[in-house]
């Protein structure tokens, strides 16, 4: 489709909220089947030039959208995303629909059940469509695999979507679903959504229970919501948060606020901003150059901006030796068996974990401590951190990661992605924000980050900078 062709009959519905689209189901203004209807010939149309959705399932979504508007007609009680169409991401495993993982070593793996976060969204409604996307085992945050291949940028053909949640990124931001779900253990769910202009969140460790999980009292890696708005975030962040007995870290708060109006005041909010988080990573001058651009709404609307970054030296050493020590975990066993089909950075980051000592991990975790004490002692002083999300803006589909930043060479496949690793090691929440787009209109997201367990907090911050600025409203052209 060009500038010049007019937009096909069921691009207003695919492309509108979230939390539009479930009142419309909700009053049977538009029925569940109309629907996924809409979406169903928008992802044959539109998802030939993106490659995000991996597996559907058509006929499987009608008879559930069917089921959906039936329990309508029958005044029965539904949840909060009643009829919307969902694709779940292909790591987490879905009962009856293949998940490959990205992997040959799972090409025709069909698990028997859903995991949590799966349970949790057809509980609340959702209709699967399909999987999206993913790089092999979701390590790296550029999406392609063996499988499937890549999943390309919607603003630009041949770019990267980001990942390891890039193919819901790139669903959300071509209209393909309303919704999507992805993880988070180095920036899968931040980066991904500043390559596409969406939202995502990885939130407090706990704060969306993992289960099934090797490691379950491990807070590196954690599942999350995206959408094209904050406040569908904030929908679907609603239906998978809450406490689960089974996962030791699973935080115990009521999700249903997280629904709640979000408002758009943040007169006396105390913000931080730290373009290249304390002098700690390199970052493309295009990007900040564009986050500039915001640092006025903010104190339009009441913000109090000033300079300042908490002391994230020691996250370097956290997240790499975690990360190591969870990969030669899950990984480990796979690596020794089937080297030749296991990509080189998976086998490279299990080979770090299986080298470590115990005394290697105590003293990260010690680390670790200090770390969590500093975010603390920052978030005293400051309501929020603002810092791109990327380093870099989105890259060919060639090129298998970055290997400079800012004229930098990047020593391995994470470095690129310190922008967000860095912030993962800290336990606090964190969102990408739609932030504004280069003079050539490739996206550029802006990073908020809250205090642990602040959640709820900075959903309202990003909401409120989301209806001043308006960059989540421009969509792209297919």
């Amino acid at each position: 489709m060009t500038r010049d062709t007019p937009a096909p009959p069921d691009s207003d519905l695919c492309l509108r909220p979230a939390t539009e689209l479930a009142a419309l189901v909700r009053t049977r203004e538009v029925s569940a089947r109309e629907l996924l209807e809409a979406h169903l010939a928008r992802i044959e149309r539109v998802d030939p030039q993106v490659n995000a959705i991996v597996t559907l399932d058509a006929e499987g979504a009608r008879a559930a959208a069917d089921a959906a508007d039936a329990a309508l007609a029958a005044g029965e009680q539904v949840g909060p995303l009643h009829g919307l169409p969902v694709a779940h991401k292909d790591t987490h495993a879905t009962g009856g629909m293949r998940t490959t993982w990205g992997s040959p070593l799972h090409a025709g793996t069909v698990p028997e059940r859903d995991e949590l976060v799966v349970e949790r969204l057809r509980r609340a409604g959702a209709v699967r469509v399909g999987k999206t996307n993913v790089p092999e085992f979701a390590a790296g945050s550029h999406t392609f695999n063996p499988l499937f291949g890549a999943t390309h940028n919607p603003y630009r053909h041949g770019l990267s979507a980001g990942g390891s949640s890039g193919g819901a990124a790139a669903a959300l931001a071509a209209g393909l679903v309303p919704v999507a779900e992805g993880s988070d253990m180095g920036g899968s769910l931040r980066n991904p959504a500043a390559f596409c202009n969406v939202v995502g969140l990885r939130p407090t460790p706990g704060r969306v229970p993992t289960w099934p999980a090797a490691m379950g009292w491990s807070t590196l890696s954690v599942q999350g919501p995206m959408g094209r708005t904050v406040a569908d975030v904030a929908l679907v962040l609603s239906a998978i948060a809450g406490p689960d007995p089974r996962v030791p870290i699973a935080l115990a708060d009521d999700p249903a606020g997280f629904a709640a109006p979000l408002p758009e005041d943040l007169r006396g909010l105390r913000v931080a901003w730290a373009p290249d988080l304390g002098g700690l990573v390199p970052v493309d001058p295009a990007i900040p150059a564009v986050l500039r651009e915001v640092l006025p709404v903010v104190e339009s609307l009441g913000g109090v901006v000033t300079e300042a970054c908490p002391d994230l030296r020691e996250a370097d050493e956290v997240f790499g030796t975690l990360r190591g020590w969870l990969f030669e975990a899950t990984f480990g066993e796979a690596v020794r068996r089937s080297p030749d089909q296991v990509k080189a950075a998976i086998r490279g980051n299990a080979a770090i974990g299986a080298a470590l000592s115990g005394a290697d991990v105590a003293r990260a975790e010690m680390a670790h401590t200090r770390l969590y004490e500093e975010v603390v002692r920052f978030f005293g002083d400051h309501d929020v951190l603002l810092a791109p999300t990327t380093q870099v803006l989105p890259f060919p589909v060639e090129q298998e990661y970055p290997t400079e930043v800012a004229g930098v060479p990047q020593a391995d496949y994470l470095g690129w992605m310190r922008s967000c690793t860095l912030v993962s090691a800290t336990g606090c929440p964190a969102l990408s924000l739609p932030g504004g787009f280069t003079p050539d209109g490739l996206p550029v997201g802006l990073q908020l980050v809250a205090a642990p367990r602040a959640d709820r907090r900075l959903l309202e911050i990003a909401h409120a900078i989301e209806q001043a600025t308006g960059f989540g409203r421009r969509r792209p052209v297919l």
